[in-house]
């Protein structure tokens, strides 16, 4: 049994290396996590090569060709050629030159003609000409040889292995895509600081700070330093979760948006299940009852929603359900359950519209389709088919929409946060920014540009679930 499994592995293994050699980037990547590997597998082929068929029949094939006189020709008929051109022009060329010209002419003709008539007698043995990556892959069918390269090409197996199971493939590639957009952001966030015309020592120390205290803060915070070096120990700082302290308060900047990130995501969290919950069945009963009350009612409270401003929402409801009917707190607090009501519905008021609105236009775009008609036509229930094949389909661009709404729901939270006296990462942003505060605003700013690609990630993991257009289509690559 191990034998027939190691067996089985070392074949998924070659054919997943032949698909990924097809690939220039997966290929050149390949052959750099397994290093060690293809040092080992590129002796084995040069030492094999010289008793490749290929080149024996190659070197048969030139000795006869030249033997036929076939080179000597060809520079006969090239030297032709040229003088033909140079009279025809009114051209004074020497005639070392043209014996030159000739010569290379001729040269790259007789090569041409060798592999054509190599290749066709290949053909004509039944033989195949045996390339680095053809030796690797027959290699890899050897289980005997996935045994022994393991540790050296774990890299290289781990990266083999990924490729061959779609759905791991699928979910690496998007991370790796992440990582890439978490990079951007941060180099231009810091960019975009790092070149902002005020002055962090100056505001903070304030006008009467003399320049050898503004020379000393700037040494403190490593603000004397380059552009690169600044950059470097940044990014160092956001992979180790260490962005230092912050110039203002002298906090850990690190420490402090560990305590106030869980408060927004919490509220967006929160507004995303209530929107979702409201929303998607409001978007249903709009398109199954296209034209009706129910529909123009639906509508027209989803537009009104898309169109109320978030702090202006937030003051009225501050002043009828807590200062006139004395419900609802004004100002937010963890410990309290009610504190989080109007702020949640706020934040989720515009998420809620525009799910509305997606899930009824893709409802009544799904219902039309073909494949509805047909269960209609089998007897299945209006309900069943609602709810079982039209909505199941609707729900893709749906998804699309929550998850670009949730990032702009994560990000745009300061003005919601500001209204409540949350202390959120919003606003901790916003206040850090007139410093400005680089480690804060970054560390802020870079931490919810993770969230919001991890949230891009879930959701193109539930677009492979739910569309089985893009499961074919990852298996297929």
């Amino acid at each position: 049994m191990p034998i027939r499994k190691n067996s089985r592995l070392s074949r998924r293994a070659g054919t997943a290396f032949k698909k990924m050699t097809l690939t220039p980037a997966s290929k050149y990547l390949l052959l750099v996590l397994g290093a060690p590997v293809a040092l080992y597998v590129l002796g084995l082929f040069l030492y094999r090569r010289r008793r490749d068929p290929y080149n024996l029949l190659r070197k048969e094939t030139e000795n006869e060709l030249l033997a036929s006189g076939l080179k000597a020709k060809l520079k006969a008929e090239a030297v032709d050629q040229l003088e033909r051109k140079h009279r025809f022009f009114g051209r004074t060329v020497s005639r070392d030159r043209t014996m030159r010209e000739a010569e290379k002419i001729s040269h790259e003709l007789f090569l041409q003609q060798v592999r054509e008539e190599t290749e066709a007698r290949l053909a004509r043995k039944n033989l195949t000409r045996e390339g680095y990556f053809h030796t690797f892959q027959s290699l890899l069918n050897n289980p005997v040889f996935l045994v022994l390269t393991l540790i050296p090409g774990i890299l290289m197996y781990i990266w083999i292995f990924l490729h061959s199971q779609p759905y791991l493939k699928f979910v690496f590639d998007r991370l790796v895509m992440s990582l890439f957009v978490i990079l951007g952001v941060s180099v231009l966030v810091f960019t975009l600081l790092h070149l902002s015309p005020m002055n962090p020592a100056a505001n903070i120390l304030g006008e009467t700070a003399t320049e050898e205290q503004i020379r000393h803060f700037n040494e403190i915070y490593g603000l004397d330093q380059s552009y690169l070096a600044q950059l470097w120990n940044t990014l160092k700082g956001i992979v180790t979760f260490d962005l230092g302290k912050s110039f203002s308060g002298n906090e850990q900047v690190t420490a402090t948006i560990a305590r106030k990130f869980p408060v927004t995501l919490t509220l967006t969290l929160i507004s995303l299940v209530f929107a979702v919950l409201i929303a998607v069945p409001a978007g249903i009963l709009a398109a199954a009852k296209r034209n009706s009350f129910w529909d123009y009612s639906f509508m027209f409270i989803a537009l009104i929603g898309l169109s109320i401003p978030n702090f202006w929402q937030g003051l009225i409801f501050i002043l009828n359900f807590s200062i006139k009917l004395d419900w609802l707190p004004a100002t937010f607090n963890p410990q309290n359950a009610l504190s989080y009501i109007m702020p949640t519905i706020v934040l989720g008021t515009g998420l809620t519209a525009a799910v509305a609105r997606m899930t009824r236009s893709s409802m009544l775009e799904v219902i039309h389709e073909d494949y509805i008609l047909t269960a209609k036509a089998k007897g299945l229930g209006r309900r069943q088919v609602l709810l079982q094949h039209a909505a199941r389909n609707a729900v893709i661009p749906v998804v699309t929409v929550i998850g670009l709404q949730f990032g702009g729901m994560l990000g745009g939270s300061a003005v919601t946060e500001k209204v409540f006296n949350i202390s959120g990462i919003g606003s901790y942003i916003v206040d850090k920014q007139f410093i400005p505060d680089i480690p804060s605003i970054l560390g802020g700013v870079i931490y919810t540009a993770i969230t919001i690609s991890l949230v891009n990630v879930i959701v193109d993991i539930l677009y492979a679930f739910t569309d089985p257009r893009i499961r074919t289509k990852m298996k297929q690559q």
